[in-house]
């Protein structure tokens, strides 16, 4: 069934279809009596207004744009930006404003894709993830002029508004946590090594192993698959100095991580300890429970939302800090095996 238009409203309402513009668009020219008439004739033929034809009056797209540089199976896997979405979502709909998602092969398409759709009027502003280091985005967001909220980032991202936390706080927390349990041996199977706050993560462990006299902690980087996270378990498990604790960047590779464990008939946490990052529910579902650093994710994403449709309706906004994230102790962490 073709779309309902102006003409059909205005042959079923007996009016003009310049009485039926005006009347959509609520601007005089028509009776009360003509608008209520044409509104109701408009809502039965189930009209909405073209997106095209908003653009071409500069009216707003009613949509926020985000684009994953990812591959589409990791939506099904990786919990993390499901509960991103969620927040999203909810601080999108009372607002009646969509969120248009599309996954982009490498950061030249995802740049192609906020072009496209800022040139095509298709978003009123865009919520960034995953800032790299260097990351060509953002100056290319700065002069379109699109409103844009970056989540995560280094403090200088020129005059883009940014949703940030501390990353190393928690990294500082777990491995104090784990060191006064007595492991000696911790290692960390982390993500993607050129986004930020990997890298912010990566000298933190660092740091604080340093700073805790713990000599044999090492750091392998994947991207974040449930794959990569078992290849990388098991490449530690099979060294000859194995750890005995686990951090994960994570939590598809922490519970890949486990099943890698019992694989190795390696009892958790008798023989090795892990821990998650993130804290979904598929880090609270496996047996043993995960221990894990525990963030509001859709929290992060309902704050980025309402921040973007802040700037979209012309407030000034900067840069917003919320909680760090805590560590959250369950049953696959404690001491480790005695030698």
């Amino acid at each position: 069934m073709r779309r309902p238009t102006i003409a059909d409203i205005a042959r079923r309402a007996g009016v003009s279809q310049g009485a039926v513009s005006y009347a959509l668009n609520g601007r005089p020219g028509v009776s009360e009596a003509t608008r209520t008439r044409i509104l109701k004739v408009a809502d039965e033929l189930g009209w909405r207004p073209s997106v095209a034809a908003r653009a071409l009056t500069g009216a707003r797209a009613g949509a926020i744009g985000l684009v994953l540089t990812r591959p589409p199976s990791i939506l099904g896997v990786e919990p993390f930006f499901m509960e991103l979405f969620s927040g999203v979502e909810g601080a999108l709909k009372p607002r009646s404003c969509a969120l248009m998602l599309q996954m982009a092969d490498d950061e030249d398409a995802e740049i192609e894709v906020y072009r496209r759709w800022w040139a095509e009027s298709r978003i009123d502003g865009a919520i960034i993830v995953e800032i790299r280091e260097p990351d060509r985005r953002i100056p290319v967001l700065e002069s379109l002029g699109m409103p844009a909220v970056v989540i995560g980032g280094p403090p200088d991202l020129g005059a883009l508004a940014s949703v940030r936390t501390d990353e190393s706080a928690p990294v500082h927390e777990t491995v104090e946590y784990l060191a006064a349990l007595g492991h000696r041996r911790i290692s960390r199977v982390a993500g993607l090594p050129d986004l930020v706050h990997t890298k912010v993560r990566d000298r933190a462990f660092a740091d604080a192993c340093n700073r805790l006299h713990l000599s044999g902690c090492t750091t392998v980087h994947t991207d974040y698959t449930g794959e990569e996270g078992a290849w990388a378990t098991r490449k530690l498990l099979s060294s000859a100095q194995r750890p005995t604790a686990i951090i994960y960047d994570n939590d598809i590779m922490a519970v890949a991580g486990l099943s890698v464990a019992q694989e190795m008939a390696l009892k958790v946490p008798d023989d090795l300890s892990l821990v998650a990052w993130d804290d979904s529910q598929l880090a609270q579902v496996v047996r043993p429970a995960l221990t894990a650093v525990r963030r509001d994710v859709p929290a992060l994403g309902a704050i980025a939302a309402r921040m973007l449709l802040a700037l979209i309706h012309g407030e000034e906004l900067r840069h917003t800090e919320v909680e760090p994230a805590r560590l959250t102790s369950r049953g696959s962490t404690g001491p480790p095996p005695r030698t």
